[in-house]
């Protein structure tokens, strides 16, 4: 875990130090950020997951000075069962569905927070008691301009789900989304 921390923290200084020698790109109107996502169970969750693959789809509106976007994000997310004792658990597999807010503090870095629900799509699969939880995801990130309305949107999230059993615990990740974005 303190390698997690340790590799979060660099990359979060390194992408700041990135924004102030950074210019904009355009960030005018509507835009749309297809992309993989990787998370890394945390905590309890960790116990039972090993980690996640996936994908999602982001659209962006901007409502303030092109520097404050809502946004609605939607997304597959599998996360692999571990081994125990020799016997393989069933994989996880959800579809968040979040809405909020992308904001640009400075440059092409931003911090975007995020909540809604997820819904749980092999519920009997891993002997879940609820179909679906809620989700928050705050999130910082950077966008690199790859020319006229396109980027490249890399951000790192922690993303918290409540409980998928009556008796159960929050299941928590930190992820990794590397999206290719446009602006429509």
């Amino acid at each position: 875990m303190k390698k997690v921390i340790k590799l979060s923290t660099f990359i979060l200084a390194a992408l700041t130090l990135l924004t102030f020698s950074a210019k904009a790109q355009d960030r005018e109107g509507f835009r749309l950020s297809v992309g993989p996502e990787f998370g890394l169970p945390i905590g309890d969750f960790g116990d039972a997951y090993d980690w996640s693959v996936g994908g999602s789809v982001q659209a962006e509106y901007p409502i303030l000075n092109n520097d404050l976007y809502v946004t609605l994000n939607a997304g597959f997310n599998n996360f692999f069962a571990k081994d125990i004792n020799g016997i393989s658990g069933k994989d996880l597999q959800l579809l968040p569905v979040k809405a909020g807010l992308k904001y640009f503090p400075v440059g092409n870095f931003y911090v975007q927070g995020e909540a809604g629900v997820s819904f749980l799509t092999n519920k009997d699969d891993i002997g879940a008691t609820k179909s679906a939880t809620f989700v928050y995801a705050p999130q910082v990130g950077y966008q690199f301009g790859l020319g006229g309305k396109s980027y490249l949107d890399a951000g790192i999230r922690f993303q918290g789900n409540s409980k998928f059993t009556d008796n159960g615990s929050s299941n928590n990740f930190l992820g990794l989304r590397v999206a290719y974005g446009f602006g429509l």
